[in-house]
C-alpha cells in the first residue's frame, strides 16, 4: 500500500538589509511611494535554502540579485523567521505578500517578486 507524503514544508522567506543608498536609485523610490527614510531598505526573497546559506550565495554572487550582492548587509530574521518553512506554493504568494505588507509599513523594498 503507498502512503501519502505531506508536501514537504522546505521553502523560507526572508529578508535583507540593504545599504540606505539603494533608496536613491529612482527606480526603487517609485517602486516605494510610502517610505518611510527612517526604516530600513530590504529584499525580500524566497528560496529552498536556508536563509543563512541563501544570503551568502547571493553576497559571493551566486544566483544572486545585483541588490543583495552590491548592497546586502544581513538577514532581519524578526520580519520573516515565523513565517517558515512553508511548501513551495506557499512561499511564492507569500513572497509577494510580505512584500506588500513591508512597502505598506513603509520599508523601501526591492525583490518580492
Amino acid at each position: 500500500a503507498s502512503v501519502r507524503r505531506k508536501p514537504q514544508h522546505r521553502h523560507h522567506l526572508y529578508v535583507v538589509e540593504l545599504d540606505p543608498t539603494v533608496a536613491l536609485f529612482k527606480v526603487v523610490r517609485r517602486l516605494n511611494p510610502l517610505r518611510d527614510p527612517g526604516k530600513p531598505c530590504v529584499y525580500v526573497g524566497m528560496t529552498g535554502l536556508d536563509p543563512v546559506q541563501r544570503l551568502e550565495n547571493h553576497l559571493e554572487g551566486y544566483k544572486s540579485s545585483g541588490w543583495v550582492r552590491r548592497y546586502g548587509r544581513r538577514l532581519l530574521p524578526d520580519l520573516f523567521q515565523h513565517l517558515n518553512p512553508m511548501p513551495y506554493e506557499a512561499a511564492v504568494e507569500m513572497e509577494r505578500d510580505l512584500a506588500a505588507d513591508l512597502r505598506q509599513q513603509g520599508y523601501t523594498v526591492v525583490g518580492g517578486h
